[in-house]
């Protein structure tokens, strides 16, 4: 996963409602976790079965303008992240607990309220209207310590179960251990040891997940937690999209599709092994027409020959397969496989949600997953116009039933790991967001209330990165695997802020 993580809105989410279309997949990033992001040949290497890409485009600005910036705009947001173009900001110098600035936060506002389904799509993509300026996000630190914590911040309910959700405190601290192993190893002194904000070390984010680990394990209650959290911990919050702590929200998950070890009328669409040669390969690379064809069906004479994995049945959840960079397939003999990022061409990642919304089939407002992926159902055609746009492609390897992996080469965990930009952001650090998520309502019949959003604060684990995650205002959330987590991470397209905690001085 993204560390190739399986990850945003992920506009390619599949959603088992849409008719047609295997359920889930999401992105959101995205590269989910290494799959369709730009990384660095040696965070590449470290990734194992990662995925990278994001589907869910970010929500509109804030209702404040955001002020322009000098600096030209950075790179585009991946499929589900489509629409929304990600700006990176520059690393500011050092700042430290006493010496850097320190700024009030209000407590979070209210969340937006979700966007009705759009209209009815026309059945052709109409003809692309110019790309329009981009703004840059302004620059400054990434990260500023609070001077005040809000009171109610970090009053995590579903640490300790509630309101017909069940406690998840063990997941949480596997979560917690698992960032520990990645601080323990050399990647984290080598990460660390460039990390240009002062007091932010590897030895204060180890201790930090230890004392919080401490104190999962004693609390007695949300509050109580809350209390010794907000009495023990600086909180510095990321500044955000604006510079003044809006941070958008996306979902990824691992899907699960049916597939076959066999190419058969039903099942056509292969995933594809990485080539022996890859690194070898001339650039510019093949991109996604000459590997595959126009409609996806054309590899048997070239270089991918012979590399078939297994075959899917729908061209779209081969596509999203990619996107998220793992996934869990039920084949038909009765068996089971499941396949993690291996490699991709080198090419950046071309968000197919954005596409979509640069041709005005969908508002960038209106658009999520089902309502994308009813679009493709009902204009099939339409397939070999917009996937062909994203030039790159993922390769995949086996990977005997291990769980999604992120970008510190450990596994990742349903709610409570995130992906970030690992260029800006602490690699396994303890972190606090504030949003809205969705949920699942099994008893309800329409779907509009199948996944009702709850605000929350929940702490989670920085473990995952992703080509579409980019800048001080992105971070995607991890689900779980299979259609009901698809569903949920589908859905994530929200607004909130982002903090990083650690342990104050002295202690």
């Amino acid at each position: 996963m993204k560390a190739l993580s399986m990850r945003a809105v992920a506009l390619l989410l599949p959603m088992a409602a849409v008719a047609g279309v295997a359920q889930a997949c999401l992105k959101l990033p995205q590269d989910s976790a290494q799959a369709d992001r730009p990384v660095s040949s040696k965070v590449e290497k470290a990734r194992s079965g990662v995925a990278q890409n994001r589907i869910n485009p970010p929500k509109t600005a804030p209702e404040t303008p955001v002020p322009k910036a000098q600096s030209p705009a950075g790179s585009q947001a991946s499929i589900a992240q489509a629409a929304r173009p990600s700006v990176s900001p520059a690393v500011s110098p050092a700042v430290t607990s006493a010496s850097k600035p320190t700024v009030n936060v209000p407590p979070p506002t209210p969340l937006p309220k979700e966007q009705p389904a759009a209209p009815s799509q026309p059945a052709s993509p109409p003809a692309r209207p110019p790309a329009q300026p981009v703004e840059a996000a302004p620059s400054g630190p990434v990260l500023r310590r609070l001077a005040a914590v809000p009171a109610d911040l970090g009053l995590d309910n579903q640490i300790f179960g509630s309101a017909g959700i069940a406690s998840d405190r063990p997941a949480l601290i596997e979560a917690v251990d698992r960032s520990l192993a990645y601080i323990a190893t050399e990647k984290a002194a080598e990460d660390y040891a460039a990390y240009p904000i002062e007091g932010i070390t590897r030895d204060r984010v180890r201790r930090s997940l230890e004392r919080f680990k401490g104190l999962l394990q004693t609390s007695t209650s949300a509050q109580a937690l809350r209390n010794a959290v907000q009495q023990e911990f600086d909180f510095y919050q990321a500044t955000g999209v604006d510079g003044q702590g809006t941070v958008h929200f996306t979902g990824y998950f691992e899907p699960s599709y049916a597939a076959s070890r066999q190419p058969t009328a039903d099942y056509r669409y292969p995933l594809y092994a990485k080539p022996a040669d890859l690194e070898s390969w001339p650039e510019p690379h093949p991109d996604r027409v000459a590997l595959e064809g126009q409609d996806g069906l054309q590899s048997a004479g070239g270089p991918l020959k012979g590399l078939e994995l297994v075959w899917l049945q729908s061209r779209i959840e081969a596509f999203l397969v990619q996107v998220q960079g793992s996934a869990k397939l039920q084949l038909t003999d009765g068996s089971t496989m499941s396949v993690g990022y291996a490699g991709r061409t080198n090419y950046p990642y071309v968000s197919v949600g954005k596409e979509l919304v640069n041709d005005g089939i969908f508002s960038l407002e209106a658009l999520t997953l089902p309502l994308m992926l009813d679009y493709f159902r009902r204009n099939p055609q339409s397939l070999s116009t917009y996937l062909p746009r994203n030039p790159r492609f993922v390769f995949f390897k086996k990977t005997d039933g291990a769980p999604p992996t992120g970008s510190l080469s450990q596994p990742v965990t349903a709610d409570r790991s995130i992906a970030t930009d690992k260029s800006l952001m602490p690699p396994g650090a303890l972190t606090l967001l504030s949003t809205q998520i969705p949920y699942a309502n099994p008893g309800a019949v329409l779907s509009s209330r199948r996944y009702p959003k709850r605000a929350v604060h929940r702490f989670v684990l920085d473990q995952d990165t992703g080509g579409a995650i980019k800048g001080a205002g992105r971070a995607d959330i991890f689900l779980g695997s299979g259609s009901v987590a698809g569903d949920r991470a589908g859905l994530v397209n929200d607004s909130g802020q982002l903090y990083y905690l650690l342990l104050k001085d002295g202690r």
